[in-house]
């Protein structure tokens, strides 16, 4: 609680209290008055903002002093200052010259061991420090010295006037500023620091002040260790005269290959002043300086404010428009270089994936694969947007057989043929891997709206939302790695006599006919049914759709999932004869074994989307 002071000055001792006290004017007394001063103070000098700026005080405690012509502290007066006015008033005071000390303080002094002592004469200490601190400041001090008269009157009636003169206070810290800056030659070494630490060594700072503004005392030098990633600016009291601040910096980092970098600088800065800044400047020299890897680490991604897919409140027109939302499930994470020299990868996916490198193969550079990314994490549904290193400057790259290839600036038409590859040990990516016989999904409309509350129905169909796209992705993503998964061919092959088609149950279909259908190559537009007309799904060709709950329920409901398998029959072209929609393959094999299998397969839980606690589902 910022402290609203009213103070009384018995022969230079100071008591505070911590709440707001009502200002009561003493009873009149000739020649006394009250003197009002406003506090204000500039920037710090050197600082990129405009010093000459007034700033009001808004100080956390208030000390004073009054001295007089003979530098004596005056006694038996009252102060008050009142942090939202920025005004301290001072009663009790009768005609003469005088100087106002005042000492202002933003933040907890305790926390640095400071002592404001009673004194009788300018000359003496006021303020003092531990000498053994160990640490940067937590607290700024400010300090004013103002001189200022007060001029007692009597008119011919006998009234007694006054004049007080020399009220305005500028107040300067006594503390200095130590702001230290890491120049990075590129931003991916920067965002992959484990540790940036200052080591100060045998630093000599001052640990006092007398009431007249004069530093003494002297710290005992102990080296001070501060953490750069925790801040990069620190409070000091001054230096001692001669005694220059120094010390190294230690720079700690990470390569994406999975190593570390430790960097050690030296640095010396001339002096810390009473209200300056002093710049410590260190330009980071590190081998991957030259590197052309993007190495996005959690950091870096967060820095670049990168985008996300399908998610709720995306325009329908971007949404169901497929050159701009349409992805093949056997390759989820896709890859471009875009016109403006980006690397674009956009995630199809509801979970994260982690530890990914991607290579690229350049034509005109060479036919080996070169690493060209890396990233601690892609987050789900993920839509990154970043420039290209190897169209900045020349480059460093590391190829897949271990060798260090130089490369010139490269220009955009030299990515021309660019070809990708994927690699992670993320055991979520050999599910994605296993997905052998990917389907192409878009998303429509079918004269839906999404836009209105009740989806617009037309028809069978209702407005399709994000939501349940991101359904859709999993869905599909688990239906097309089931299809090879091994036990599932195994529930085919021990149930081929119950397999038949649209002829009937004498029209047999052998399991090798139904994978092969499973596993040809499909497109499909996914739209949302509107069941208020009593169907709960609509499928076949290129078209496929279901209701709100089956797709909220996919993951551990039967009947969810026989809708889904119904509709897949249609789509393999399959009528409501065969075994495939209204039979046992729909109704008890594939919706049975997708459930009970859940486990095993790439979107493994409803919880990655928990879609069913989404706001923007119909009602």
């Amino acid at each position: 609680m910022r402290r609203i002071l009213f103070a009384v000055l018995w022969i230079g001792l100071f008591a505070a209290s911590c709440e707001r006290d009502e200002w009561t004017v003493a009873p009149s007394v000739p020649g006394a008055d009250q003197a009002v001063f406003r506090l204000n103070y500039t920037a710090y000098e050197g600082d990129a903002v405009r010093s000459s700026q007034l700033r009001v005080a808004d100080y956390d405690r208030v000390e004073f002093r009054v001295i007089d012509a003979s530098g004596a502290v005056v006694g038996d007066l009252k102060g008050l200052y009142d942090p939202e006015t920025s005004v301290f008033r001072i009663e009790g005071l009768r005609a003469g010259d005088y100087r106002l000390l005042i000492l202002g303080i933003r933040g907890d002094e305790q926390q640095d061991g400071a002592v404001i002592h009673p004194i009788s004469r300018a000359d003496e200490e006021w303020l003092s420090f531990p000498a053994d601190l160990g640490r940067p400041l937590a607290a700024e001090y400010f300090y004013s010295q103002t001189p200022f008269s007060v001029r007692v009157t009597t008119d011919s009636s006998g009234n007694v006037e006054s004049e007080i003169t020399g009220t305005q206070t500028l107040q300067h810290r006594i503390v200095g500023r130590a702001d230290f800056a890491l120049d990075y030659a590129t931003p991916y070494v920067r965002t992959s620091m484990l540790s940036e630490r200052v080591t100060l060594t045998g630093p000599r700072f001052r640990t006092g002040m007398n009431g007249d503004g004069s530093f003494v005392g002297e710290s005992d030098g102990s080296d001070l260790e501060l953490d750069l990633a925790a801040s990069t600016s620190y409070l000091f009291l001054p230096t001692l005269e001669g005694s220059p601040l120094q010390g190294g910096i230690e720079v700690v980092t990470r390569t994406y290959r999975g190593g570390r970098v430790r960097r050690l600088f030296d640095f010396e800065l001339d002096r810390i002043e009473a209200n300056r800044i002093g710049q410590v400047n260190t330009p980071v020299v590190h081998p991957d300086n030259e590197l052309g890897t993007m190495f996005i680490t959690e950091r870096a991604y967060a820095e670049g404010a990168h985008g996300l897919i399908l998610q709720d409140g995306e325009p329908k027109e971007v949404y169901t428009d497929p050159t701009q939302r349409r992805f093949n499930t056997a390759a989820p994470l896709q890859l471009s270089i875009t016109d403006e020299g980006e690397l674009h990868a956009r995630f199809y996916s509801p979970r994260p994936l982690t530890g990914v490198l991607i290579r690229a193969r350049i034509p005109s550079v060479g036919e080996e694969f070169l690493d060209l990314a890396y990233f601690d994490r892609i987050p789900a549904f993920a839509d990154f947007y970043e420039p290209l290193l190897l169209l900045q400057r020349p480059n460093l790259c590391l190829s897949a057989s271990g060798r260090w290839v130089e490369l010139p600036q490269l220009e955009l038409q030299d990515l021309n043929g660019i070809e990708f590859k994927i690699e992670s040990e993320d055991p979520y990516w050999a599910k994605l891997q296993g997905i052998l016989h990917g389907w192409n999904i878009a998303f429509s409309l079918y004269g839906g709206d999404p836009d209105l509350p009740n989806g617009g129905p037309v028809g069978n169909w209702m407005g399709i939302r994000p939501v349940h796209c991101r359904e859709v992705v999993a869905l599909f993503l688990n239906f097309t790695y089931m299809i090879d998964m091994p036990e599932h061919e195994e529930i085919l092959r021990a149930n081929q006599d119950r397999l038949y088609g649209n002829g009937g149950v004498n029209d047999k279909v052998s399991p090798e006919t139904v994978l092969a259908q499973m596993r040809q190559t499909r497109s499909l537009n996914v739209g949302l049914v509107y069941a208020g007309n009593g169907v709960v799904g609509l499928g076949g060709g290129s078209v496929f759709g279901a209701y709100q709950q089956a797709w909220v329920q996919h993951y551990t409901n039967t009947y969810s999932c026989e809708i889904m398998f119904h509709e897949l029959g249609h789509v393999m072209g399959y009528s409501h004869s065969s075994s495939f929609t209204y039979g046992p393959w729909a109704q008890e094999l594939m919706n049975t074994f997708y459930v009970n299998n859940l486990s095993q397969m790439p979107i493994d839980s409803a919880s990655y989307l928990d879609s069913r606690s989404n706001p923007t589902l119909y009602p």
